[in-house]
């Protein structure tokens, strides 16, 4: 019987294949007692487990083609600090012996202290770190029941058959693991946007969908798939006439890939004239090379958070700067905005505070400032990195005209104690801030007196404008980008910006959606930064666009009220 399920699509394009479906190891496990004088033995069968993972991800690293995306070896390194951290890697024991209860139940209870931390996170790729920590633990699980960290999928009589993965969850790890055999795809229960399985996905530029839910319990192995990553479609066990369509529109898709790829070493410019920058965000140093690989003419967001995530201690001045400076370097003459560590506070000292506090707590800025000397430290090694490239410096959360003025004179005393220990940076690096707060939107005067660049981040700033949790399932649906509010607050930024002449960017997820890029155009916008897999196809739109045809359409967006009338007016723009 055929049938059809829906999730989120995080890596385009068409799959036909058949499933293989990977075995997982839970969470919900038994617990049972373990007398006093057996709490020893118990600690270490945990030890041992740890170490097998260990040991596993040591071979795992090993095994790592010279081919495979570079974010595969990054993932790989951030699940061995996870299990390096004190808190998944001795905190257990600790249970074991308070409890007297078996190691798998004293990990279960850990992991779910630690997930629950990371469900308070509001920034959707910080909170999407909590699936590395239930993989690295589900790894170690394994080990203490005795299953072995690889099942290969069968041999295949026909050789030349894709087979799409299908988990209930997908790990790096995994990937690698997998890395000899041929998938089509992966769709998995878990996982959104910005999950690590939506990152290998979009790096190896295969179908992909996330957040399916129960697709690893109602599919069966060897059963045929579609999988139609643009829509978030899976369909199980098509009939013939559903087949042959979905055959000769993954033909089509593959033929408008390649004619995209022709457009790498094009300039973005409208048939009007109107040149755009297409920028990349990224995660990683090691994000630069996709970025490269599809045009990008900077680096727009660099989210340096990234480094100060699952680790047991915080990284020094000379590991920020190494990272910043390969980014830098890499990227020769090209622009590269770094994003001062936008995190949150806690006062868990054994979690390092990496884990956030909700969006209206101190987190981003205001956490930097209440902690003056680790900022100076971060804000140091940023401009040495100036010294090898073009870099920018980018501040989050700004709000006031105090945290502005703070911010600039911290990054002052960093230029000082530079100066007299004669370290070489570049004197004329700028300084920017992110408007994601609607205050800063409505005082954008301020922002722009004080400051170089500006760069908008529409997630937060739609969030926080419509009073909504993107993360909370229960009220997603209202989170809006085409809300008059929302969209009179951008055509503002821009406007204002433009006439002062300050460069303005938007680095949200707005920048990537292809149906908002001709709005974003007509509204004035002139320098986008999106996840590497949208710039192609964002720049195909605009080398199509006329901005003095488009304008007009847009001013009438920005005068409507009614939901309806503004979707007829976005199609009618992209019409055109």
């Amino acid at each position: 019987m055929s049938f059809t399920i829906h999730g989120i699509g995080v890596s385009g394009g068409i799959a036909i294949g058949h499933a293989h479906l990977l075995s997982h190891a839970g969470l919900e496990v038994p617990r049972y007692d373990v007398p006093p004088h057996q709490a020893a033995e118990e600690s270490a069968r945990f030890d041992a487990a740890v170490k097998q993972v260990r040991a596993e991800f040591e071979e795992l690293r090993g095994s790592v083609p010279a081919t495979a995306p570079p974010e595969i070896s990054a993932f790989i390194s951030l699940h061995q600090m996870i299990l390096a951290d004190s808190t998944l890697s001795v905190a257990p024991r600790r249970i074991i012996e308070t409890e007297n209860c078996n190691a798998e139940w004293a990990l279960k209870l850990q992991t779910d202290a630690l997930v629950a931390r990371f469900d308070e996170i509001v920034d959707g790729y910080m909170r999407e770190r909590k699936a590395d920590v239930i993989q690295v633990a589900e790894r170690v699980m394994k080990a203490l029941s005795g299953q072995p960290g690889y099942v290969p999928p069968p041999l295949q009589a026909d050789s030349e058959r894709n087979l799409i993965l299908v988990a209930h969850d997908l790990s790096p790890a995994d990937v690698v693991q997998f890395k000899q055999h041929r998938f089509a795809s992966f769709i998995t229960d878990l996982g959104g946007t910005t999950s690590h399985t939506a990152v290998v996905a979009r790096s190896l530029a295969i179908p992909s969908i996330v957040a399916l839910h129960r697709a690893w319990q109602m599919i069966r192995e060897h059963e045929l798939l579609i999988v139609d990553g643009t829509r978030g479609v899976v369909i199980v066990a098509p009939d013939d006439h559903v087949l042959a369509e979905y055959q000769r529109l993954q033909q089509q898709f593959d033929v408008e890939r390649q004619k995209l790829r022709r457009l790498k070493g094009r300039r973005a410019v409208t048939l009007d004239g109107v040149a755009v920058e297409l920028q990349a965000n990224i995660e990683l140093p090691a994000d630069v090379a996709e970025a490269q690989a599809n045009g990008a003419t900077g680096i727009g967001l660099f989210r340096s958070e990234f480094l100060f995530l699952n680790r047991p201690d915080l990284p020094d001045e000379d590991e920020q700067f190494e990272a910043y400076r390969k980014v830098a370097q890499e990227m020769e003459s090209m622009p590269v905005t770094i994003r001062t560590y936008d995190l949150g506070a806690d006062k868990d000292q054994e979690l390092q505070r990496v884990i956030t506090n909700p969006a209206l707590g101190l987190r981003a800025i205001r956490l930097c400032l209440t902690e003056p000397q680790r900022f100076v430290t971060q804000l140091r090694a940023m401009l040495r990195a100036s010294h090898y490239g073009k870099v920018n410096i980018l501040i989050p959360m700004l709000a006031t005209a105090a945290e502005i003025d703070q911010t600039l004179e911290l990054i002052q005393r960093a230029r000082v104690s530079l100066d007299e220990q004669g370290i070489p940076y570049d004197p004329d690096v700028k300084v920017g801030g992110m408007i994601e707060v609607p205050a800063a939107a409505l005082a954008i005067g301020m922002f722009i007196r004080k400051l170089d660049f500006l760069s908008i981040g529409t997630n937060d700033l739609i969030q926080y404008t419509l009073a909504i949790d993107r993360t909370d399932d229960t009220v997603a649906h209202l989170y809006d980008p085409l809300h008059p509010a929302v969209l009179n607050l951008l055509a503002g930024i821009i406007r204002t910006a433009d006439r002062a002449k300050v460069p303005v960017a938007l680095c949200g997820e707005m920048a990537g959606d292809v149906s908002l890029t001709r709005l974003l155009l007509a509204l004035g916008l002139r320098q986008y930064s999106m996840h590497t897999a949208h710039l192609l196809d964002v720049k195909q739109i605009i080398l199509k666009s006329s901005c003095a045809r488009l304008k007009p359409l847009a001013q009438k967006m920005l005068r409507a009220s009614d939901p309806k009338k503004l979707l007829v007016l976005l199609d009618e723009l992209n019409s055109r």
